[in-house]
């Protein structure tokens, strides 16, 4: 079974992607496609999975502009061999294509005569109507497509309705902690709040910031950890929101600790965590980490994130 998966990061979809081909590899041979290098392929190798990587058109914001778009063409034609090699060396079981920003996996997988699959990580229902139905070309490709919440796949076939017939849901896996401990009874210090996740505009890291502002200004002792790092090519974004925290002088009560790989510390310190997303998200992993560390959790009422928090 190959595996291919859009980056090398230890984010949402690709813990989820961890835990995926360490259960593939229960029953197949398998082997993981990255376009580059990072943490996660540690991560895989620790599990005794093996890890090759390859030139991949990936559909990311970048590819609307000029520069962008020259880039995906490129890597769609220079990628192209090596990965059918790849598929007809370590995927004659199967192609599993992890998020629809892969497009050129299950096409190849159909050339090479290979069965494909599809996660479906993401569900921007606001985006026109034209650029889903280009982001829904993976799935539409792929032999079946697995959603991780009710919405994605909704959102999905919104635009590609006759996947719904080889389509199912199955939620993200969450491993919880060794141990949760109780929710705080009471603060000898400040009130702790907590967010975790990239930084980036959709994430609403700037909504927890105006929260903790506001509760500064109605005399709240409160402090607010961001736990989490910018994607390439935003680094605008972290500049701004410093600029924000040092305009409404919190430059004492607000630290950005970047990405950490294991956040169960950060969740057991904390006495609210906060999931102020501003956009759509298609499940909410967070959500569910906050739940199993047992800490008040304030979450944004839209999307997948209502199911996350369901119950």
């Amino acid at each position: 079974m190959l595996v291919a998966h859009p980056g090398a990061e230890l984010y949402g979809a690709d813990r989820v992607l961890l835990d995926s081909a360490s259960s593939l590899a229960t029953a197949f041979d398998v082997t993981v496609v990255l376009p580059g290098p990072g943490p996660l392929v540690q991560e895989l190798e620790a599990r005794g999975l093996r890890v090759v990587q390859c030139r991949m058109p990936v559909l990311r914001n970048a590819a609307m502009r000029p520069r962008g778009f020259l880039r995906l063409v490129a890597d769609a034609v220079r990628g192209a061999l090596p990965a059918v090699r790849l598929i007809r060396r370590h995927g004659r079981d199967g192609v599993y294509v992890n998020t629809l920003t892969l497009p050129s996996w299950p096409l190849l997988a159909r050339l090479a005569g290979s069965p494909s699959l599809c996660h479906v990580h993401e569900a921007e229902a606001s985006q026109p109507r034209l650029l889903r139905r280009g982001m829904a070309l993976a799935p539409v490709l792929a032999d079946r497509v697995i959603a991780n919440s009710r919405f994605t796949l909704d959102v999905l076939c919104e635009v590609a309705p006759r996947l719904r017939r080889r389509a199912a849901v199955v939620y993200n896996a969450v491993t919880a902690p060794g141990e949760a401990s109780s929710a705080h009874a009471g603060t000898d210090g400040p009130l702790r709040l907590l967010v975790v996740g990239r930084l980036s505009p959709r994430k609403g890291p700037q909504v927890a910031v105006a929260v903790l502002e506001e509760l500064v200004r109605r005399g709240v002792d409160a402090r607010l950890d961001l736990v989490g790092s910018v994607f390439e090519g935003y680094e605008w974004f972290e500049e701004e929101l410093h600029a924000a925290v040092a305009a409404a002088g919190l430059g004492d009560r607000v630290a950005f600790l970047g990405f950490r790989a294991d956040v169960w510390d950060h969740l057991r310190a904390a006495d609210v965590v906060l999931v102020p997303s501003i956009a759509e998200e298609s499940f909410g992993l967070t959500t569910v980490e906050a739940v199993l560390a047992a800490r008040p959790l304030l979450v944004s009422d839209s999307s997948g994130l209502r199911e996350a928090a369901a119950g």
